[in-house]
């Protein structure tokens, strides 16, 4: 189902996403590196669309000053989403569209909605930077013929080093089965490759500190 696209507003956001992630980003469990609030750089992304329109939807990858390379999925909201406050990164003031809170989209049910979409074939990545632009350089992979859904309501934890792991329901395409998986958001990148215990998998392409490109997968369903 085609929905509403975002639009991509050239302005300002006080404090910025960098700023705002460098706060937030030491407290994470999968967090590696160590000393003083990092010094982040952005190095690549997409963007998935909101069907509602309502939120926004970015797959930030930002590189800190000892050359580690982060995936963070963020949900932009313009009200709070109730039951979310521990996955609330901040808030930031937005030129055009005032107040967002910008949450931890691994929290966010319409975040996670979208992306299994996505894997399963049924939405399209989106250009960072740039309105109504696909992205085709973000691969996904999906023998399957059956849907994903995450479990309701969000069952998120940090049990694996690097990931974030979302628990999922896989209907089979050619029964009424529902069985049990899980979907790993990749926090660390370059530290995880795909296997063949992976049901499915997206991968995309970042820059690293010295200029060079690297691609591996940000996202996997076992």
């Amino acid at each position: 189902m085609i929905g509403r696209m975002a639009t991509i507003h050239r302005t300002t956001m006080v404090p910025t996403k960098l700023e705002l992630l460098a706060g937030w980003l030491p407290e994470q469990p999968w967090y590696g590196s160590t000393g003083a609030l990092p010094a982040l750089s952005r190095a690549g992304g997409f963007r998935l669309d909101d069907p509602a329109g309502e939120v926004g939807i970015e797959f930030a990858f930002v590189t800190d000053g000892q050359g580690t390379t982060y995936s963070v999925p963020m949900a932009y909201r313009g009200a709070p989403l109730p039951g979310a406050e521990h996955g609330l990164i901040g808030t930031s003031e937005h030129g055009v569209l005032g107040t967002r809170w910008v949450y931890d989209a691994a929290h966010d049910p319409v975040a996670i909605a979208q992306l299994l979409d996505f894997i399963c074939g049924r939405a399209d990545a989106q250009q960072q930077s740039e309105s109504d632009t696909p992205d085709p350089s973000v691969g996904r992979h999906w023998p399957s013929a059956g849907r994903l859904a995450a479990a309701t309501p969000l069952r998120v934890r940090n049990s694996e080093p690097g990931r974030t792991t979302v628990a999922v329901e896989l209907t089979d395409g050619s029964t009424a089965r529902t069985l049990s998986g899980s979907l790993h958001l990749v926090r660390g990148l370059e530290r995880v490759t795909g296997d063949d215990l992976d049901l499915g998998r997206v991968e995309a392409d970042w820059t690293r500190l010295d200029g060079t490109t690297a691609r591996g997968p940000i996202a996997v369903v076992r």
